[in-house]
């Protein structure tokens, strides 16, 4: 039987690619590696301490999350020290509860430990974990246990009173990113459009650092250049006449 699960292990560190591609070609041609080093690691913090762009932030790291897992079998680990997610949001973006394995902490410290100890296992798609704080010894061992375990972590800097910007420290990560939201794009018809964020490459490994404006994530974690208001026009014209 552990002959048996140390082949599924190795079947399934052998499964995952080697970078996460966006599908964005205005992301992937900018990213040294065509995408997310699936055996690195890779931080996330908000453009400010506003929910608005926590939450942007919260739901661009489980969009990525949701396709690191879109393989039967494959589930994200997500560590936190205060348990404020929101479920139904995560879903929406292909991060359903049946890929989930929660675990909680009482301090940075436990939850880096744990993430440590879930990125050498090896078997998870994904680990995710939210600190407020987490010094150049902690990531280097969080990176060096990606590479071991042939597993992704996205580490969710979470701001600090006081503090301008969790991605001033120095880090180990092989990207870091910064996302806040921006007002959608006015519709030619009535009705709510789709998200906007500001995401910014901030650092990364053998690149160069750069930043979009986006649409937010879909039900597959999948993320949008906007599209130009003259073709939304030009669609809504299309929509008319053909139901007419």
């Amino acid at each position: 039987m552990l002959a048996a699960l140390r082949e599924s292990l190795a079947a399934a560190r052998h499964t995952r690619g080697p970078a996460l591609a966006f599908g964005l070609p205005d992301i992937d041609q900018r990213l040294a590696d065509r995408g997310l080093d699936a055996g690195g690691l890779h931080e996330i913090a908000a453009a400010s301490a506003s929910l608005n762009d926590d939450a942007a932030a919260t739901l661009f790291l489980a969009g990525i999350a949701a396709r690191f897992a879109d393989q039967p079998g494959f589930n994200v680990f997500w560590a936190v020290t205060a348990f404020d997610l929101y479920a139904p949001g995560l879903e929406q973006v292909g991060l359903g509860p049946e890929k989930l394995l929660y675990a909680q902490g009482r301090k940075d410290i436990d939850v880096l430990a744990m993430a440590e100890d879930a990125l050498r296992d090896g078997s998870l798609a994904c680990v995710i974990a939210e600190v407020k704080a987490a010094d150049m010894t902690a990531t280097r061992r969080l990176q060096l246990a990606a590479s071991d375990g042939q597993t992704p972590i996205l580490l969710y800097r979470r701001h600090r009173s006081r503090e301008r910007c969790p991605l001033t420290t120095p880090s180990s990560a092989m990207t870091r990113w910064r996302v806040g939201c921006l007002a959608s794009e006015r519709l030619p018809w009535p009705g709510v459009g789709r998200p906007r964020w500001q995401v910014e490459l901030v650092r990364q490994r053998n690149g160069d650092p750069f930043s979009l404006e986006l649409e937010a994530c879909d039900a597959k974690g999948r993320l949008a250049l906007p599209a130009a208001t003259a073709d939304r026009a030009a669609a809504q014209e299309r929509a008319i006449s053909h139901a007419a």
